[in-house]
């Protein structure tokens, strides 16, 4: 009967897989990790995969503030005859115009004309 009890109390103490199956499973879950991060940084190297979104935005914010600012509507109507272009071109876009600078340009054109930013909302 004591016996049996060190056996039952042998097999309680041990929880979940054994030590060489922990050791394979972790090493298989760390290779499977770099492997995708080594394509991440493949595909799309120095720049985020969200890029576009970025330099969309930054294009739009700057022209929604010229807009709010202009009180006349001169300004405005530059930005929408294509000194949102020409502001890219001379860098003024900043780091944002970088990842995408049509995209940048896109947004300005967009925020220059009042219109909503395509990234609102659930359906892009």
């Amino acid at each position: 009967m004591e016996r049996q009890k060190a056996q039952v109390n042998k097999v309680q103490a041990q929880e979940g897989p054994s030590r060489g199956r922990f050791v394979a499973g972790l090493t298989v879950a760390v290779l499977l990790g770099t492997a995708v991060a080594g394509f991440a940084v493949a595909r799309y190297d120095e720049r985020p995969p969200w890029g576009t979104d970025i330099a969309y935005e930054g294009g739009y914010l700057q022209a929604v503030r010229i807009r709010k600012a202009d009180r006349d509507g001169e300004r405005t109507r530059a930005l929408l005859a294509g000194e949102c272009a020409t502001m890219e071109r001379q860098g003024m876009g900043g780091d944002r115009a970088v990842h995408d600078p049509e995209a940048w340009v896109d947004g300005c054109l967009d925020g220059a004309a009042g219109r909503q930013s395509r990234n609102q909302g659930f359906v892009r």
